[in-house]
């Protein structure tokens, strides 16, 4: 069968049910049938006591019924009658056991942990002894509570989590920097989006420039099928001429591209930025759609070119406004001056169109006659030169005169062929019948002549178109240049800025952190272990350094760890002090303990030399009653050597039967004809073990039979388990206790707490908790389904085995009769003797067959 450890995390009730004892051997039932009372008789110098043994236990009728004990907590310095604690031993000398001297200087095992809450101490007794009461029960007199610790002043709790006060280091310097941060990137943001915004426009002026490129070849299209039309059209020639026809499909391939080009227009126009650029190219194409009837029409009517130039001249207006339209489809200067100056020259490059035009349908189709320029169209065409001079004029004001003359030279310095076009122009359009006065020309070669200077005015019109791409493309670079710069200078900002506080906070966190742990490791482990050591050795062999922080700057950190250094040492200084005053305090009770025993076990033994004398059952009754409170006397001097961690001074060298254990503690309580004894197995206890585990249980049954009905029996139960450890149980049928305070008596129970001044009202309590920590014995309190309260006693392998493994056989149950005789009567000379140098005790009789 495996052991189990003695740290079981099952409570012991877990593990009742699991060894498979039902709830009724566990003490859950009411116990019925009591043992038969018979009167005792004194009889001098033999048996002082006549006990009945009834179902394996035993019971008797004290001389005197005492009143029950009200509630309240500490130990129950009981009538102490066994031999088996801390060097008593039997009067009549047998003894079983030889006794093994100990020195009585040894720490408490278990060191009490300070952090336990205390109940309020008991009141005196009803018999006067010191206080014996229900444990863990308050009391409504006694010595001073420890005093309450008043809470701080000022602000209760840290307040809202969202308070300044309750911000991280990095969330207080984040914020600190957000504003800053949040405005540079702000502008930052809004010079990205103009840059964005330009970016936009100089792409939309991509467009416009392609369009308007696609615009200037579709005019130029038109001007030539309308100025090289002319003459054949003015002289009865037809649309199937093979150079009207030429002139017509390089206009409709013109016509064609340029349509597709506004398709793209269109596309880009949904975002709503070129939405006025698209209103024009829908006129235009509608325009477009009367080319037809303009060519059915064109030079029908003899005399009047001026009605088809004019048809014409509208279209090709219409196609060169979009130059307009660019300038207002922009923001910068230097694109809105470039499209302004093509516009102006491609107008005046139209007026000169439109005066080739009006010529060629005037002069006749050889040089053998006259030309015929009617006045109506002669007009025309001289507004259309004064048109071309002002339009010159406003391109040079626009370009910039040194640019514009760079620009001009070719149709104005240098060709002779031009020069002579002009003057022949300016003199035909200058005064009526211009051409009598004029050389004989016909119309082919006064087109031929004229679309020299045409010729180079679309040069001069391709190359400020390719300027202005150029412009555009290098304003695109400069402005995409400009806005990663701004996002680059963005990013750079908000890097230094994160990097900063990063590094800031975190060197400030790490030094918090630092102090944090380091707090946190001294107020959890470096001073409870170091409190620890004080209690449990001397403090002059105890190491009270003090490790620092280990932060060193001086900055305001720096001087809190100081500080903290500072408070860690004072608070060792004085934990050192405080475990020196503890020692010198443990030493006066034991001093105070072995006199006051001394002086105890001197009257025990002077009663029992009056007993022996005395023949009269009256006055021998009285001695019993004197002799049983000198036991409780010596018990209370037994507390105090608890209570500053002594051990007894004598132990068992041999195991010692558990029933035997059970009657010697029963025969210490006042009560004790009412505890009843039933199924106890035959195991034995480890002689080291033996006097604490008789005290232990002595204050528990002692407390059962004070807070029980005198009519009541108090029932004692043993059961081993298969792992060999053995469980007892204590029942009583007493007034109970609520939940509660059944917790904080387990609590206690499972972790003593410090010896203060509350410790001396529940002395029980203590003294229980502290000699069952001392030998890994677990006690567990619950309420009872009869009513009252049931103890559990769990005795760990080591403990319940005498030392010895464990062995499978059946548990016994209670002693027999001649058996249980044999111990009362050691019992009862227990309770006259003292110890005088051998062991025994109540155990002078030997356990007996199963009951």
């Amino acid at each position: 069968m495996s052991r189990r450890s003695r740290s079981d995390p099952r409570t012991l009730l877990e593990i009742l049910h699991c060894a498979g004892i039902p709830r009724t051997a566990a003490g859950s039932s009411r116990c019925t049938g009591g043992a038969q009372k018979r009167r005792a008789a004194v009889r001098r110098g033999s048996q002082r006591r006549s006990l009945t043994i009834t179902r394996g236990a035993y019971s008797g009728r004290s001389p005197q019924r005492r009143h029950r004990a009200p509630p309240f907590c500490g130990g129950a310095p009981g009538p102490e009658v066994a031999t088996l604690v801390q060097g008593r031993f039997k009067r009549d000398g047998s003894a079983s056991a030889e006794p093994e001297r100990h020195g009585g200087t040894g720490p408490n095992v278990g060191s009490s942990s300070p952090q336990h809450a205390q109940n309020p101490g008991p009141g005196p007794s009803a018999d006067g002894g010191s206080g014996t009461g229900r444990l863990g029960t308050s009391a409504s007199s006694g010595p001073a509570a420890t005093p309450t610790v008043k809470p701080p002043k000022g602000p209760s709790g840290p307040g809202s989590r969202i308070a300044l006060r309750n911000w991280r280091i990095s969330t207080r310097l984040v914020s600190l920097l957000a504003l800053p941060v949040v405005a540079a990137t702000s502008l930052g943001a809004l010079r990205i989006n103009d840059s964005m915004d330009d970016i936009q426009q100089l792409d939309n002026m991509k467009l416009l420039t392609e369009m308007t490129k696609q615009a200037t070849e579709l005019a130029a299209a038109l001007q030539e099928e309308r100025d090289q039309s002319a003459g054949p059209l003015a002289h009865n020639s037809t649309a199937s001429n093979i150079t009207v026809k030429g002139y017509r499909d390089k206009t409709d391939r013109a016509a064609t591209n340029f349509i597709n080009a506004a398709e793209d227009i269109d596309t880009s126009s949904k975002d709503g930025n070129l939405q006025g650029v698209r209103d024009s190219l829908v006129g235009l194409v509608r325009d477009l759609d009367t080319l037809s009837k303009v060519r059915s029409d064109a030079y029908e009517t003899k005399g009047n070119a001026t009605q088809t130039v004019e048809s014409y001249h509208r279209l090709i207006t219409h196609l060169l406004d979009l130059s307009q339209d660019m300038a207002e489809a922009t923001s910068n200067p230097d694109m809105i001056q470039r499209t302004r100056a093509l516009a102006a020259f491609s107008s005046a490059k139209e007026y000169a169109s439109v005066q080739r035009a009006v010529l060629a349908a005037a002069l006749p189709a050889n040089n053998t006659t006259l030309g015929d320029l009617s006045e109506n169209d002669r007009l025309y065409a001289q507004g259309a030169l004064e048109s071309e001079e002002s339009d010159l004029n406003s391109f040079r004001s626009i370009y910039g005169d040194d640019g514009a003359e760079e620009l001009l030279k070719p149709i104005e310095d240098g060709s002779s062929t031009i020069e002579a076009s002009d003057q022949y122009a300016g003199r035909a359009f200058g005064r009526p019948e211009g051409l009598a006065d004029l050389d004989r020309r016909s119309y082919k070669d006064w087109v031929d002549d004229s679309s020299t200077k045409i010729q180079q005015m679309g040069n001069i019109e391709h190359t400020l178109l390719e300027d202005m791409e150029q412009k555009a493309r290098e304003l695109r670079s400069a402005t995409e240049r400009d806005a990663i710069i701004a996002g680059a200078l963005i990013l750079i900002v908000l890097g230094v800025s994160l990097v900063g506080a990063f590094v800031v906070a975190r060197s400030m966190i790490r030094s918090l952190r630092r102090l944090q742990e380091t707090a946190t490791k001294v107020a959890q482990d470096r001073l409870p272990e170091l409190v620890k050591q004080l209690s449990e050795s001397d403090p002059q062999d105890v190491d009270t350094s003090v490790e620092s922080v280990g932060v060193h700057s001086r900055d305001e950190i720096g001087r809190v760890a100081a500080a903290f250094d500072d408070v860690h040492r004072e608070a060792v200084r004085l934990a050192a002090e405080q475990a020196l005053l503890r020692g010198n305090v443990n030493a006066m009770f034991t001093n105070l303990s072995r006199r006051s025993q001394g002086l105890i076990q001197r009257q025990l033994s002077l009663i029992s030399e009056l007993e022996s004398r005395e023949a009269d059952p009256d006055q021998l009754s009285s001695l019993f009653k004197l002799d049983h409170l000198a036991t409780r006397m010596r018990r209370n001097g037994e507390n105090l050597l608890v209570l500053a961690g002594e051990e007894p001074g004598r132990r068992w060298t041999r195991p010692v039967p558990l029933v035997d254990v059970l009657r010697a503690a029963a025969s210490e309580v006042e009560q004790y004809e009412r505890i009843e004894l039933a199924a106890v197995p035959t195991t034995e206890v480890a002689g080291r073990v033996v006097n604490d585990l008789v005290h232990l249980l002595a204050e528990l049954l002692e407390n059962a039979t004070s807070f029980s009905s005198p009519q009541t029996k108090v029932k004692v139960t043993g059961h081993a388990l298969p792992d060999g450890r053995v469980l007892i149980e204590i029942h009583d049928t007493g007034i109970g206790l609520s939940p509660e305070d059944l917790a904080a008596i387990n609590e206690r129970l499972a972790s003593p707490p410090t010896v203060d001044v509350s410790v001396s009202r529940r002395m029980g309590l203590f003294v229980v908790g502290r000699l069952s920590q001392r030998h890994g014995i677990r006690i567990q309190l619950r309420p009872s389904d009869s009513g009252g309260t049931t103890a559990l006693v769990m005795l760990p392998v080591d403990v319940a085995q005498g030392g010895k493994k464990p062995q499978a056989k059946p548990g016994q149950g209670a002693p027999g009769a001649p058996a249980a005789a044999q111990a009362a009567a050691g019992v009862a000379a227990a309770r006259r003797g003292g110890g005088n140098g051998q062991g025994g005790g109540a155990l002078g009789g030997a356990p007996g067959g199963p009951g």
